[in-house]
């Protein structure tokens, strides 16, 4: 089962397949808010909503204003 992870420390969110991370979701923390620059989940777990939960664990975890670079994050921010 996969779990999602929110890691502060590191400025990401990650997907975990027993320990194993499959995938992750990469912030920026500046004075403006979060800036997402980069999602992406390994090949073989893609089409499982695992990109969109990473989006989203950033999303439910701001406690500012959050932007997005990565093209992914931007149009699910947009759908919101």
């Amino acid at each position: 089962m996969v779990k999602i992870e929110f890691d502060e420390k590191n400025n990401r969110t990650i997907a975990l397949d027993d320990n194993k991370i499959i995938g992750e979701c990469d912030y920026i923390v500046s004075e403006d808010g979060w800036n997402i620059v980069h999602t992406e989940v390994e090949e073989t777990y893609k089409g499982q909503g695992i990109a969109r939960q990473l989006v989203n664990c950033v999303l439910e975890n701001a406690r500012v204003k959050v932007k997005a670079d990565c093209s992914y994050a931007r149009r699910v921010i947009e759908e919101q």
